[in-house]
Parts: structure tokens; sequence; C-alpha cells
């Protein structure tokens, strides 16, 4: 009996561990369900009360949540720290945009360069085929769909780095990335030609990413992260102006 105990022990401690690895290297996703549990026994070639202790570590550590009678699901990771008071301020404050840009700028340039150098052909159909939705999107004239492309394509950048802590951390802050691209493009977009030069952006970070070249990679990143902040500048010294002009011409709210 002893010995059947430490082997049940040791095979959910293998499913727990392998589970485990598939959160960490960003196969399961947050909020992702998981298979139920007769499906999930056999795929992983364990029995149901092997599992349901396997599972059961993962409850307990925070990695899986119960969603009523639906089964488990992968729990919102990082949402903790990305919900902090102090980075919701952050986030809401209109002068701090560059600095945001700019840890971008650093982050995703490294990111870029180690894609070039580390991306297999599974990270690269998935670039090439998030590049033909950008295109889709653009042929379409579809703001919508080029944003959520766009943001789509800064994530598959931080896989194929193949750096796991660099990925779950840029995907704790998928909400804001997300958030910001659809912004800025929104705002971007009534500079002339932004369309334009943004998608060809994105095929040069790509196109030398896909040849393997992370040198240009780099660069390129910079250059695209360089020309939205370049642009948001404008932007906001343009805003500016016709603000003062605004209140010039209505007395500032204050005269009859």
């Amino acid at each position: 009996m002893s010995g059947t105990t430490i082997k049940s022990t040791k095979a959910a401690e293998s499913v727990a561990r392998h589970i485990e690895t598939l959160i960490i290297e960003g196969t399961l996703r947050s909020g992702e369900a998981l298979l139920p549990e007769r499906e999930l026994a056999k795929r992983l070639n364990v029995s149901r009360p092997t599992l349901r202790d396997g599972l059961k570590t993962l409850q307990d550590r925070g990695l899986l949540r119960q969603e009523g009678n639906r089964g488990l699901r992968v729990a919102a990771l990082g949402a903790g720290a990305i919900t902090d008071p102090l980075l919701e301020l952050l986030a809401g404050r209109e002068e701090l945009a560059d600095d945001y840009l700019e840890f971008r700028d650093i982050v995703e340039c490294q990111a870029a360069a180690l894609a070039a150098e580390r991306a297999n052909e599974v990270d690269l159909r998935r670039i090439r085929a998030c590049l033909e939705r950008i295109d889709r999107a653009y042929a379409a004239a579809d703001p919508d769909e080029e944003a959520e492309a766009d943001a789509e394509l800064h994530q598959l950048i931080y896989e194929a780095s193949h750096n796991l802590v660099l990925l779950q951390i840029m995907r704790a802050l998928s909400g804001g990335l997300r958030r910001d691209v659809i912004q800025n493009r929104g705002r971007m977009f009534t500079l002339p030609h932004t369309r334009d030069r943004l998608r060809e952006q994105h095929h040069a970070i790509a196109a030398a990413i896909i040849a393997g070249k992370q040198d240009a990679a780099q660069v390129a990143a910079h250059q695209h992260l360089g020309y939205v902040r370049e642009s948001l500048h404008r932007l906001r010294d343009s805003e500016a102006k016709l603000a003062v002009s605004n209140r010039r011409d209505t007395g500032g709210g204050l005269t009859g």
C-alpha cells in the first residue's frame, strides 16, 4: 500500500509539474480553459484521482482556478501586479506616456534581436500570418483590426525571443500594451501617411527577424518606436497650441 501511495504521489507531482511548465513557457495562457477531467486524464495518461491530486496542487499555488461547474482555467497570472494602484496612476498620466514608450523601446529592441537569433519555423510562420492579418486590415481600412494585429505582432516577437521571463512580464502587461497601441494609433491617424509608415515599419521588423538579422531587427524596432514617440510629441505640441488659441478666442471663459 505504501509503495502505491508513493507512486501515486509522484505521478500527481509529475502532472502538476507538466502543466506548470506549459504555463511558464506560455503554451497555456491566463484565462484559458483546461479540457474536461476525463479527457485531460486520458491525454496525460494518468488516472482521474491522480489527475485531481495534481490539479489540486496547482489550485493551491494559485495557478489554476475553478469556475463553478465549468471546470478549471489558468488563473489571471500577473493581474495583481498590473492592477497595483501605482501602475494605474502611472498609466493615467499623459505626461508619463513618453516614459512608457521609452521603456517599450528598451525592451522591444532587445526582444526583436533575440527573436532574430532564436525564432524557429513555428514562430516565423505565426509572424508571417500576423503580417498577412495586418495587410488585410490595411487594405480594408479597418483601424480596429489593424490595432489588434499590431498588438499581436509585438506579442509574437516576445514569444519568438524565447526568454520566458520577458514573455510573461509583457504578457501580464498585454492589456496595457493593447490599450496603448489602440490609443496611439487613433491619435496618430490624424497625421498624414501614418498608416503607411506603421505598416512599413512592422514589415521591416518582421523581415529582419525572419532573415535572422539581429542588428537589423533591433534597429527596425528602435526606428518604429522612435517614430511613435516623435509623432505623439508633435501631436501633443499641436494640441497644446490649439488649446492656447481656443482660450485666447474665448478669453479663457472669464470674459463677457
